[in-house]
């Protein structure tokens, strides 16, 4: 018992100095007069366990909590990866299949942050805002966002077992969905009233800001004279193609920057040849818009080059280095944030409307076992509230200058 504890003292103590080593670099000793100090509450808290636990600790079990917690307390970016956890993360660019829905954590709960439209997710019925509660049986509090998304990801075909909680809802839904292959949408676009071009962008994939590009000059053809880029519900992509999008609507100015600690200002700057249009524009956003959506819709707001019409978005910006461990377990560390071009962190914070659109969502109850799912109606223009909002600042705005 003696040996197994000088060894769990050991490694706990190894693990929490590289964590302090860790909070040095991030700066959390600003924050305190003895960063140590810790290292003496933890020794207590190890001592107590030792003498007055219920039953003989397994200390590998809490060392492991204990980093996993840790590093959570971060921001929900950040893990711990135990080595088991470490080589399954290496597997996930192998796997080509999952549930389609983005994912995000907070308070410590697991919720769809979008849906793609017919996925496995979409096709249960699944909703933005749904909360998964456990995963094969498994409580998602217990899991880093990392482990969770290697959880959902796997094999075309295979079955992952969820349980889910809707808001309003008083018992989770089990349900059992089969992994597919994602299909993103295209962009899209249309002629609304004669001069107005829609073009709807429902993730960032790579190739996106040359398809809206190309809707640009299509729609310019058909008379558009001024654009709604709709980014509702876009969660997933690449950030340099929101950088990029950003670019086809700014001639000159700051798109968004990039900044840690020990991470060197990195700014994104328009570039007037990559100008695609100066038309009147508004970009609608929602709950559900995060990461390089957001992106271009600061970019818009900031540099004051169009209306941002909608809720505050999600707040996902920020940028992750792994750090390979010598036991063969690794630590995924957020190192940098995106910024606004005002300054504002766009994780977490996200982006507030210009024109804010309260978006009213009917309560719809998940399916029951056999139930078939009823998809959610789809609204004609006219019936599109935050739609006809942006196109009535639009109209607003017919005697309003260009953009520079």
């Amino acid at each position: 018992m003696k040996f197994r504890w000088r060894v769990a003292i050991v490694t706990f103590s190894t693990a929490l100095s590289l964590l302090l080593l860790m909070g040095a670099v991030l700066g959390q000793e600003k924050t305190s007069p003895d960063p140590y100090r810790p290292l003496a509450v933890l020794s207590e808290v190890l001592a107590r366990i030792e003498s007055d636990y219920v039953e003989d600790p397994n200390f590998t079990q809490v060392t492991e909590g204990a980093l996993h917690g840790m590093l959570e307390s971060l921001d929900p970016y950040s893990s711990y990866l135990t080595p088991q956890e470490y080589e399954a993360y290496q597997k996930r660019r192998q796997q080509e299949a999952g549930i389609g829905a983005v994912v995000s954590k907070r308070f410590g709960y697991v919720s769809l942050v979008t849906v793609f439209p017919g996925s496995p997710a979409d096709q249960a019925g699944l909703r933005a805002g749904d909360v998964i509660e456990s995963i094969e049986g498994r409580t998602t509090r217990e899991m880093s966002l990392v482990e969770v998304n290697s959880q959902l990801e796997g094999a075309k075909g295979s079955a992952v077992r969820l349980s889910v909680v809707r808001e309003r809802a008083s018992e989770p839904k089990p349900l059992t969905l089969t992994r597919q292959v994602t299909v993103l949408p295209e962009v899209e676009g249309r002629l609304l009233d004669s001069d107005i071009g829609y073009i709807r962008v429902a993730a960032f994939p790579e190739g996106t800001s040359e398809k809206i590009a190309d809707w640009v000059r299509q729609l310019r053809r058909r008379g558009a004279a001024r654009f709604i880029v709709d980014l509702r519900d876009n969660a997933y992509g690449e950030v340099e193609e929101g950088v990029k999008t950003a670019n086809l609507f700014l001639r000159r100015g700051l798109i968004s920057y990039l900044e840690g600690q020990q991470f060197p200002r990195k700014s994104f700057v328009a570039d007037s040849g990559k100008t695609a249009s100066e038309e009147p524009l508004a970009v609608l956003v929602n709950a559900s818009t995060g990461g390089a959506a957001e992106i271009v819709a600061a970019a818009m707001l900031d540099n004051h080059r169009g209306g941002v019409v909608g809720e505050r978005t999600y707040g996902i910006g920020s940028v992750q280095k792994l750090i390979p461990l010598d036991d063969g377990s690794a630590l995924l560390l957020s190192v940098a944030k995106y910024f606004t071009p005002t300054g504002t962190e766009i994780q977490e914070n996200g982006v507030a409307p210009s024109v804010p659109v309260e978006q009213e969502r009917e309560f719809v109850a998940l399916p029951e076992g056999g139930e078939p799912v009823i998809p959610p109606k789809s609204k004609k223009p006219e019936e599109d509230t935050l739609l006809q909002r942006a196109i009535e600042w639009l109209r607003a705005q017919q005697n309003q200058p260009k953009a520079a």
